[in-house]
């Protein structure tokens, strides 16, 4: 059987093979000036460098890194400051968002309210007051892409402008993307939009030109209480290896089945 070219779209398996590539050499070249994406270290998620079991720092030579986010619900006190570095990192324009946060408050008599934390934080917030007497107890919940292993905004993107990166990151090649929002109302988690001013579809990256330079998301950076942990999988020594192995952790609407790479420790079933 011979391979056939996409009549939807005139878009061939090739073509979008190099347009990828493209993309990809595209934000390297674009960060880092003529070093190309293979020249990058991947992050180690870890305040010390990560080493084998001989200690020896483990070889990146024949697979690229694989990278993983994990929110600490326990920790998080909806300061709203990665709300403000995301947004600076990567000029999300007003009313959009990449990433948010939401405080669950569980009530005695059974009931769950969810509030939206403002991105000047729960404290300086407006925020209608709630009697501890009537709380069970309550925590805040960092929303952001959760990179899914089955990704559905892949599967429906009719020109291949959404895909996976190497390392486990779901991008968007902007150079192809066609606003159509297709990607938009596949995601079951909320988290893509159509950015106003590109006029493509946009949302969360892990920050992917800051991660390729072994930087940490502007989020992960800016957080004061380190609830937001991001870091390589494929290390068990990283950060977040670590608290994985430590701590149980969930991911959300896990019935789904598509697989995120985000993953949260403290959360219930509550919280989709």
């Amino acid at each position: 059987m011979t391979h056939q070219t996409d009549d939807t779209n005139g878009t061939s398996e090739a073509e979008t093979l190099r347009s990828r590539r493209h993309f990809l050499e595209k934000v390297a070249t674009i960060t880092f000036g003529t070093m190309t994406l293979t020249l990058f270290p991947g992050w180690s998620g870890s305040d010390e460098e990560s080493s084998g079991s001989d200690g020896e720092k483990p070889s990146n030579d024949d697979q690229p890194p694989v990278f993983g986010y994990l929110v600490d619900t326990r920790k998080c006190v909806g300061t709203g400051k990665c709300l403000t570095a995301c947004r600076v990192e990567n000029d999300v324009p007003d009313g959009c968002h990449r990433t948010w946060v939401e405080r669950y408050v569980h009530f005695k008599d059974g009931t769950v309210q969810v509030d939206l934390v403002p991105e000047t934080g729960y404290a300086d917030s407006d925020m209608a007051a709630i009697n501890p007497d009537d709380v069970e107890r309550a925590y805040f919940v960092p929303k952001n892409c959760n990179h899914c292993e089955d990704a559905p905004c892949n599967q429906v993107c009719p020109v291949h402008a959404s895909f996976t990166s190497p390392e486990g990151v779901t991008l968007i090649d902007d150079e192809r993307c066609i606003g159509c929002a297709y990607c938009v109302q596949a995601c079951p988690y909320g988290v893509r939009f159509i950015n106003p001013v590109t006029e493509t579809a946009d949302k969360c990256t892990w920050c992917y030109h800051r991660i390729m330079r072994s930087e940490a998301p502007a989020c992960v950076e800016a957080c004061p209480v380190g609830a937001r942990i991001f870091g390589r999988l494929d290390d068990p020594n990283s950060e977040i290896s670590r608290r994985i192995a430590k701590f149980p952790t969930h991911v959300l609407k896990e019935h789904l089945g598509t697989r995120p790479t985000t993953r949260y420790i403290g959360i219930s079933g509550e919280v989709t």
